[in-house]
C-alpha cells in the first residue's frame, strides 16, 4: 500500500467508520450482543413462581419461609473483552478486484468493533506476521476502534512471513480475561493446532478466513508469474489448462475442507469471506446461526 499523508490515513479511516456504523445500525440490530455470552451472572431478582418457570430455578430458602414457590433469577453480564488477532504478513496486500485482502479485513473489523462498541465491549488487537508486530490491550471507546483501523492499514511489517502459532501463543500468554477472539488471516500456514486448541479452551475463538476467489480458483488467463510474497519464490504456470486448473481447484477444496475439520474438531468456529462476498451477510448469517445454536442448548 502507498505512502499516505496524516490527512488521508484519517480520511480512509473516518469513511469506513461512517460506512460500518451505518451498516451496523441497519443490519445487525442485535444480533451481535445475543450472539456472544457474557463474563458472568449477577443477581436479578426473586419473584413468585409462574407457569412457565423453569423448576431448576426455585429458590428453595426463600419458598420455605414464605409458604408459595419463589423462583431466583440472574442476567448475564454484558461486557465482554474482544480481540482481534489480525495477520499482517505480505500476503495480505493481494487482491483481485480493487481492494486487497488487507481493506478487507479492516472493514470486517469495523463492523466487528462498533458492533462491540455499541453494547459497552471493550476492544483490543494483536498485530502478527511471523513475529508480534503491535498488541493493543482492550479498551472502551470510538478513539480506541479508529486506532486499530489505523494499524490494520497502514502498519508497517517488520516481517513478510506468516506465524499462526506465534501469535497464538502471544494471546495464550497475556489474554488472562475469557474473552471473544476474532483471529483474521487467510490461514495459509501450517503447526498452530497445539496453541490455538489452548487458546480456545479458554476463549471463544473465531476464525475470520479473508481469500481472493483467484486463491480459490486459477482463473483462466494463459501463462502466469505467480510469486510467493512472503517467500519470494516464483513459478511460470499454464492456466488456460484444465488440468492444471482442476488439479489447483482439488488441492485448495482439500486444503478448505482439512481447515475446517481441524477448527470444528477444536470446537472453533469458521467465517470464510471470499471478495464477491458481502462482509455484513458473511456476519449477520454467522450472527444468526450463533443465536440459533445458543436457543437449542438452552
Amino acid at each position: 500500500m502507498p505512502a499516505r499523508t496524516p490527512a488521508e490515513i484519517l480520511a480512509k479511516v473516518q469513511r469506513i467508520e461512517i460506512l460500518a456504523k451505518a451498516k451496523v445500525s441497519e443490519a445487525f440490530s442485535g444480533e451481535y450482543s445475543s450472539s456472544f455470552k457474557g463474563q458472568g451472572l449477577e443477581f436479578a431478582e426473586v419473584r413468585e413462581y409462574q407457569s412457565g418457570d423453569n423448576y431448576r430455578d426455585i429458590d428453595w430458602n426463600v419458598s420455605a419461609r414464605l409458604g408459595v414457590p419463589y423462583i431466583k433469577k440472574y442476567q448475564e453480564t454484558r461486557e465482554l473483552n474482544v480481540f482481534f488477532i489480525v495477520d499482517v504478513s505480505a500476503s495480505q496486500d493481494f487482491g483481485t478486484r480493487g481492494e486487497s485482502k488487507k481493506e478487507r479485513t479492516a472493514e470486517v473489523i469495523a463492523l466487528l468493533s462498533f458492533s462491540a462498541l455499541s453494547t459497552g465491549d471493550k476492544v483490543g488487537m494483536i498485530l502478527f506476521s511471523d513475529q508480534l508486530e503491535k498488541y493493543l490491550p482492550a479498551r472502551k471507546g470510538r478513539n480506541k476502534a479508529l486506532q486499530i483501523l489505523r494499524d490494520v492499514l497502514y502498519h508497517e511489517p517488520i516481517s513478510r512471513g506468516t506465524s499462526l502459532d506465534e501469535a497464538f501463543n502471544f494471546a495464550n500468554r497475556i489474554l488472562k480475561k475469557r474473552s471473544v477472539v476474532f483471529v483474521l488471516s487467510d490461514m495459509l500456514d501450517s503447526g498452530w493446532q497445539k496453541s490455538l486448541r489452548l487458546l480456545a479452551q479458554k476463549h471463544d475463538v473465531v476464525v475470520i478466513q479473508n481469500l481472493d476467489d483467484a486463491e480459490l480458483e486459477l482463473p483462466r488467463a494463459g501463462v502466469l508469474h505467480l510469486g510467493d510474497p512472503e517467500t519470494g519464490k516464483s513459478l511460470y504456470l499454464n492456466s488456460s489448462n484444465p488440468s492444471i486448473r482442476k488439479a489447483y481447484q482439488t488441492r485448495v477444496k482439500k486444503m478448505q475442507q482439512d481447515l475446517e475439520t481441524e477448527l470444528k474438531a477444536l470446537k472453533v468456529d469458521h467465517i470464510l469471506i471470499r471478495n464477491r462476498d458481502s462482509q455484513v451477510h458473511a456476519l449477520r448469517h454467522f450472527f444468526e446461526e450463533r443465536k440459533r445454536e445458543r436457543r437449542l442448548r438452552a
